[in-house]
């Protein structure tokens, strides 16, 4: 037995299962599957092809004291599958909007918490729980077991090792893990699958090269970095990441 609101706007085949629940402020796109027992809460927007299997639970309200049920969202991008037990809360005031891209897979028992945003093809892998206004970049693979603390970004095409404890931004292309955290290298399998030239390669590994020079502050690092390289495409969304950091990066131990 279901309990679907007759307010809900939901499209066209739409595979609905047994036991679930969606409330009246939902949105549901085209050829979405929704399995046993999911919960699709008030300020969902779900796009088209998106799979969510049993027990997730979609805009269930957040983690946070000060939330007073304004109205917010969950937007899930096209084709993002969501695996068995996970959870995405709705937004505070803060930003009013909680938003996963398109084709990110999302694995089983994570939670995204409020005011996330991720990019396209973010994959999460068991238990990743993230805190609330983290932000990750597009293509980028989080561990199993990683728990990563609020108001932290993560840049795009990184790779984060399992069981890895992020308090610290991390910068686009990297391999982090270990503990304590720090910066190994550059995620170069990810690079390579995704289309990276051995010349771009070369010049990121170079950037970082300047970046994590144990005889320089990152301050004297992002001078040099500007003075010897050329502040474009791949190493200006370096520089970029860095100059905007609030927590500070990871470091090299």
């Amino acid at each position: 037995m279901n309990n679907i609101s007759s307010k809900a706007k939901i499209g066209n085949n739409v595979d609905i299962k047994s036991f679930v629940t969606i409330d009246d402020d939902v949105e549901i796109g085209n050829n979405v599957y929704l399995g046993p027992c999911v919960y699709v809460g008030n300020g969902s927007r779900i796009s088209d092809n998106v799979k969510i299997f049993h027990d997730g639970s979609i805009a269930s309200h957040p983690h946070s004291t000060s939330f007073k049920d304004e109205i917010s969202t969950v937007e899930i991008g096209e084709g993002t599958l969501i695996k068995e037990f996970s959870t995405i809360s709705r937004a505070t005031k803060y930003s009013y909007r909680t938003i996963v891209g398109k084709n990110c897979y999302i694995m089983n028992y994570v939670h995204v918490a409020h005011d996330n945003i991720l990019g396209d093809n973010v994959v999460l892998t068991n238990g990743v729980g993230l805190g609330g206004h983290v932000t990750i970049g597009s293509h980028t693979t989080i561990g199993g077991i990683v728990g990563v603390h609020q108001f932290c970004k993560i840049g795009e095409y990184c790779m984060v090792e399992s069981n890895t404890k992020v308090t610290k931004d991390i910068p686009p292309f990297t391999l982090v893990g270990r503990a304590p955290q720090r910066f190994i290298g550059l995620n170069y399998i990810g690079l390579k699958r995704n289309g990276f030239s051995t010349e771009t390669i070369s010049k990121i590994r170079e950037a970082y090269r300047i970046i994590y020079d144990p005889k320089l502050n990152f301050k004297d690092s992002l001078k040099k970095l500007t003075d010897e390289m050329e502040i474009k495409d791949e190493i200006k969304t370096i520089h970029d990441f860095i100059v905007s950091t609030t927590r500070g990066i990871i470091p090299k131990i």
